[in-house]
């Protein structure tokens, strides 16, 4: 378990204090709506003749005797966010705004932030000692993890006042989700745990495969209609997980959404990392690791059969 969590943080730059920082946005860089757009029709195509898969039709591919669906999407709108904002928990927290966890040791926060701008409403500073993790809204409360602890942050909505703090059973604190009544965690392995929200003891286990292979590296965690979507680190992939039996779902790809940013000159960006849902108004949110933009997505299914080991190399690190 030590091994897995240490090889996740020096590359993707969670070892240092300051993170790279993002070119200032032109007005150029802020019409990338076309270019996605263009780039999202095209996915199915270009997965298929890069990877040189079957042309014929498909909508599902096979993986441990279960039908995983493969999905590309639409960008419906983009909003500014925070460049220097290391995402590491995202949660919609209704009327427009959003609640995020950002990481880093000596920059690590707790905020609420308005979509439309991706102003900072209200900031909480952790501890310079603690590396913010996943985030998650239970009731009117905030739960926050924390990286290479067990230890664990409760806020209040209101104000981010610090209630309380409590320790976990995972080996590391990487995601947070809930359903309303138990917490989903992850802790950078191929686990996914259910926790009492009461007494955060770990209360079931479930090691998440595809096609014969742990998914390692599960990291930021949302419940969305009855799954848990978790995007998988170092990947531009999120995996669609039941919680009833911890079967493989489906596979959500958005690389164009990276490298739209790096061609439009944001070089400093991290990983993919950061999915909110709205639940009143059904519209997804995503996010990355210093990304200047946060964007709302509509998913649709790639409409050709796509080979397992194709998927493996994308999204199985």
């Amino acid at each position: 378990m030590a091994s897995k969590s240490s090889k996740k943080k020096p590359n993707s730059k969670r070892s240092s204090s300051k993170p790279a920082s993002s070119p200032m946005a032109s007005p150029k860089h802020f019409h990338l709506k076309r270019f996605f757009i263009l780039i999202s029709i095209m996915l199915p195509v270009c997965v298929i003749v890069v990877l040189g898969v079957s042309s014929n039709t498909s909508y599902k591919i096979s993986s441990d005797h279960h039908s995983v669906k493969i999905y590309g999407f639409e960008l419906v709108n983009e909003f500014p966010h925070d460049p220097r904002a290391f995402t590491q928990g995202l949660v919609y927290a209704g009327n427009e705004s959003l609640y995020e966890s950002t990481g880093l040791y000596k920059q690590s926060t707790v905020r609420k932030v308005a979509i439309q701008t991706g102003k900072v409403e209200v900031l909480h500073k952790m501890p310079d000692s603690f590396f913010g993790e996943g985030l998650t809204l239970f009731g009117e409360r905030l739960f926050q993890v924390t990286w290479l602890t067990k230890i664990g942050f409760i806020y209040d909505t209101k104000n981010l006042q610090k209630l309380d703090r409590f320790t976990h059973q995972m080996e590391d604190g990487w995601g947070l989700a809930t359903d309303g009544k138990i917490l989903y965690g992850s802790d950078g392995t191929s686990t996914l745990y259910q926790i009492d929200p009461q007494t955060l003891k770990a209360t079931r286990k479930q090691v998440i495969q595809f096609n014969g292979r742990e998914v390692r590296y599960l990291n930021e965690l949302e419940y969305i209609n009855g799954e848990i979507w978790a995007n998988v680190w170092q990947t531009d992939c999120i995996a669609r997980i039941s919680p009833k039996d911890g079967r493989m779902l489906g596979w959500i790809l958005l690389p164009t959404l990276r490298q739209g940013l790096i061609a439009a000159g944001y070089n400093g960006i991290d990983v993919l990392n950061g999915i909110a849902w709205d639940s009143n108004k059904n519209r997804i949110f995503v996010t990355g690791k210093l990304w200047p933009k946060l964007y709302e997505i509509k998913l649709h299914p790639v409409r050709r059969q796509i080979d397992n080991k194709d998927i493996e190399q994308l999204c199985v690190p």
